[in-house]
């Protein structure tokens, strides 16, 4: 990827503007930063790692990483990644949920887009410059990451995929706006639209996906949009969370906020 303005249009000159857009080769903003949340339970194996995959996206960066009283020995990582002038490290003094780290982190956002980051391996960072494109051509005000929209993937159980799609239809027939993922990790904004929706979420956990989405929809004139990316699924052996029980209650987030966003 492009590092400053001379690589970019040294690329844009060599192979033209509009296959620089399509490889996602843009010039940033001036003073251009992107707050990157990432919200953390007992991730001590696999933090050093995505915190590695995000600086290496080569995105002038600000980790806020928020941590939900993990108990593995993830803060002893978190302080030694702390002393790095990219990081800020937030911590709860017990579990709180996914949704109440997100919210400490999204509060704490200093920079002109956000994004969300799982602190496990299945979403690639790479992808990031990617959503961001739309936002700085000014194209979009939120971009959603999809893990369906494009066939180069891992296969899911049958039952994932199809818990998340059809969480997906009813936010979908719900809110009057077609999405193929409500429920991705990736979601990406301008600070200036989710700074105001911070103080109002409630969700403590993964019910805060149905409820930004139908927040920043009752937002006027915003624009959605979905781009691919990458996902590397991981087993309940390799530490993942989310359970049947949060796929219920995301249907119920739906009908409440779909009513009373």
């Amino acid at each position: 990827m492009a590092r400053d303005d001379r690589d970019v249009e040294l690329l844009h000159g060599l192979l033209g503007a509009d296959v620089c857009r399509r490889l996602g080769i843009y010039r940033l903003p001036a003073d251009f930063v992107l707050s990157v949340v990432i919200p953390i339970f007992n991730e001590a194996q696999t933090i050093e790692q995505v915190v590695a995959r995000v600086r290496a996206s080569e995105l002038p960066v600000e980790l806020i990483l928020v941590d939900d009283g993990s108990t593995d020995g993830t803060r002893d990582v978190l302080a030694r990644l702390g002393e790095a002038p990219d990081c800020r490290v937030l911590l709860h003094d017990r579990n709180r949920g996914k949704g109440a780290a997100i919210r400490t982190g999204l509060a704490a956002a200093r920079g002109q887009v956000v994004v969300i980051q799982d602190a496990d391996l299945e979403y690639d960072p790479r992808d990031l410059r990617l959503l961001l494109q739309p936002i700085v051509e000014d194209a979009a005000d939120v971009v959603y990451g999809s893990r369906f929209i494009h066939n180069d993937r891992p296969v899911s159980p049958l039952w994932h995929q199809g818990a998340n799609k059809l969480i997906t239809f009813c936010a979908s027939l719900a809110s009057g706006h077609r999405f193929t993922d409500v429920e991705t990790c990736y979601k990406m904004f301008r600070r200036a639209l989710i700074e105001p929706l911070v103080p109002t979420l409630r969700e403590q956990r993964f019910g805060i996906e149905i409820e930004l989405t139908f927040k920043l929809l009752r937002q006027p004139g915003v624009r959605f949009y979905e781009r691919p990316i990458h996902y590397a699924r991981r087993s309940y052996a390799q530490g993942k969370k989310i359970g049947w029980r949060d796929g219920v209650a995301a249907l119920w987030c739906v009908a409440r906020y779909a009513l009373f966003a």
